[in-house]
């Protein structure tokens, strides 16, 4: 039997890939959660052979919770989920150990066909991704934020979310100095001068997009015919 834990923010998305799953899926187990904390916490509690992961909940980073899987639970297959292009971040979960990484939008029988393939050990790579990792190979330069580590790149969101240094130290159990010098490291990569051009530059980029604004929550999937997550 395959156990398939759902952990996204937005109830709405939840239920409606909990309805697709179970449609496609009729033996498996089902699980829901809504932040990072609840996500460790369930899979602390028993094993599950698929984890669909929303990169941006309330709690700790997805990026930090995708690294404590890896190390905790690495037979755990991680499909990760957002609403960014999954040209700006695929290849950053990948590097962590994900085995894939869908965008919310895309239509039903492609989130079913990723979820198959993890599934049996696999790694699922869209078509934009597969563009990204073609470029890449072929020596084009990588974009700016790919330059950034994981935990700037974590900074940079609390950033984004108008966090100040002093909240986001306290946030991640840092010293103000610390993030300080994480701060003034990612207006360097991102060849900024302000925190306004770093939210400027998440936004026109597609990162982070949940934490800026966050979208509506889509109604769950209509009966089959091309089904959108």
């Amino acid at each position: 039997m395959t156990r398939i834990l759902i952990a996204d923010d937005h109830m709405l998305v939840r239920e409606g890939l909990r309805q697709l799953l179970a449609e496609e899926f009729p033996n498996a187990q089902l699980g829901e959660v809504g932040t990072t904390e609840e996500t460790l916490e369930q899979l602390r509690r028993k094993p599950w052979d698929v984890l669909l992961l929303d990169i941006f909940m309330p709690g700790r980073s997805g990026l930090e919770v995708l690294e404590e899987v890896r190390r905790h639970w690495p037979a755990l297959a991680v499909l990760v989920i957002s609403s960014a292009p999954e040209e700006q971040l695929a290849v950053r979960v990948l590097k962590l150990g994900a085995a894939g990484y869908l965008n919310k939008r895309v239509a039903a029988e492609e989130l079913v066909q990723a979820v198959k393939k993890v599934r049996a050990g696999g790694r699922y790579i869209g078509e934009a991704l597969a563009e990204k990792l073609a470029a890449e190979i072929g020596g084009s330069s990588i974009l700016p934020h790919e330059k950034l580590s994981e935990r700037e790149f974590e900074v940079m969101g609390l950033i984004v979310a108008g966090r100040t240094l002093k909240e986001i130290a306290a946030e991640l159990s840092l010293s103000v100095k610390t993030v300080s010098t994480f701060h003034t490291r990612i207006w360097e990569k991102l060849h900024v001068q302000n925190d306004v051009a770093v939210v400027r530059y998440a936004v026109e980029h597609g990162l982070l997009e949940c934490q800026v604004t966050p979208p509506a929550a889509p109604a769950a999937p209509a009966p089959r015919n091309r089904r959108r997550v």
